[in-house]
C-alpha cells in the first residue's frame, strides 16, 4: 500500500501488545465516548475492535479496524481512536460475519474503502 497505512494493524505507538485482552475497555473517539470493546481480532492482516455502543446508537455493535487506535491506556481500561463518533456511526453495518475467513473479504473490503481514505498517504 505504497505510502497508505495498512488500517488493519495496530500503530506502533499505540501501546498495543499482542495477547493484551481489551474486552471491556471504554471506546473514546475524538468527541467522546463510543461504547465497549466486545471482540478482539488479532488475527495478522485483519486485526480490529468490535464495539458494543450501548444506548448510543440503540445498541448496535461497530467494527473499528486496528489503525484507528491513536493510543491505550491498560491502567485506564480505555481504547482510544482517532475518528469523531459521526464518522464511526456513518461506518458500514457490522453483518456479523468474521472478517478472518475466506468469505469475510467482501465484509473487509466495505470496511477498506470506508476507512481507507482517512489514511491515504498518512504515514502513522
Amino acid at each position: 500500500m505504497s505510502g497508505n497505512t495498512d488500517i488493519w494493524e495496530f500503530r506502533s505507538t499505540s501501546g498495543h501488545s499482542a495477547g493484551t485482552d481489551l474486552i471491556g475497555f471504554h471506546v473514546e473517539a475524538q468527541d467522546g465516548p463510543v461504547g465497549k470493546v466486545d471482540k478482539l481480532s488479532e488475527e495478522v492482516g485483519t486485526r480490529y475492535l468490535v464495539v458494543d455502543t450501548g444506548p448510543w446508537i440503540f445498541g448496535k455493535r461497530v467494527l473499528l479496524p486496528a489503525g484507528t487506535v491513536i493510543r491505550i491506556e491498560i491502567a485506564e481500561r480505555t481504547v482510544y481512536v482517532d475518528r469523531t463518533k459521526e464518522e464511526i456511526k456513518n461506518g458500514p453495518d457490522l453483518n456479523g460475519g468474521a472478517l478472518e475467513t475466506e468469505s469475510g473479504f467482501q465484509e473487509r473490503e466495505r470496511y477498506a474503502l470506508y476507512y481507507g481514505p482517512f489514511y491515504s498517504g498518512r504515514i502513522l
